[in-house]
């Protein structure tokens, strides 16, 4: 899987490709609607690439102490964008 759109297009199965880092499984279980085992994924992960996606998910969640926490661990300050698009981006970053 090399693009956004191949990754978007994995969310009409069933389980994540097999595979994928331990980020991209979070995110697409993110995709798929469900936080809590995206959260699950990356929960007691502490290296800067989960602490981002740690980050967003809190972001998303409403929680923004809690994200600007997993921000500052991932040496990155909460974006100015939606969502949607801070998830693209973080999907990208780690296909």
């Amino acid at each position: 899987m090399k693009t956004l759109a191949e990754f978007k297009e994995s969310l009409n199965l069933e389980q994540p490709l097999s595979g994928l880092s331990v980020q991209l499984k979070s995110l697409w279980y993110d995709g798929k609607g469900d936080w809590h085992e995206a959260h699950a994924q990356v929960d007691q992960l502490t290296d800067q690439q989960s602490a981002w996606v740690h980050a967003y998910l809190h972001r998303k969640e409403g929680d923004t102490w809690n994200a600007d926490y997993w921000y500052s661990k991932a040496k990155r300050t909460r974006p100015d964008l939606s969502l949607e698009k801070e998830w693209e981006q973080l999907v990208k970053a780690f296909l």
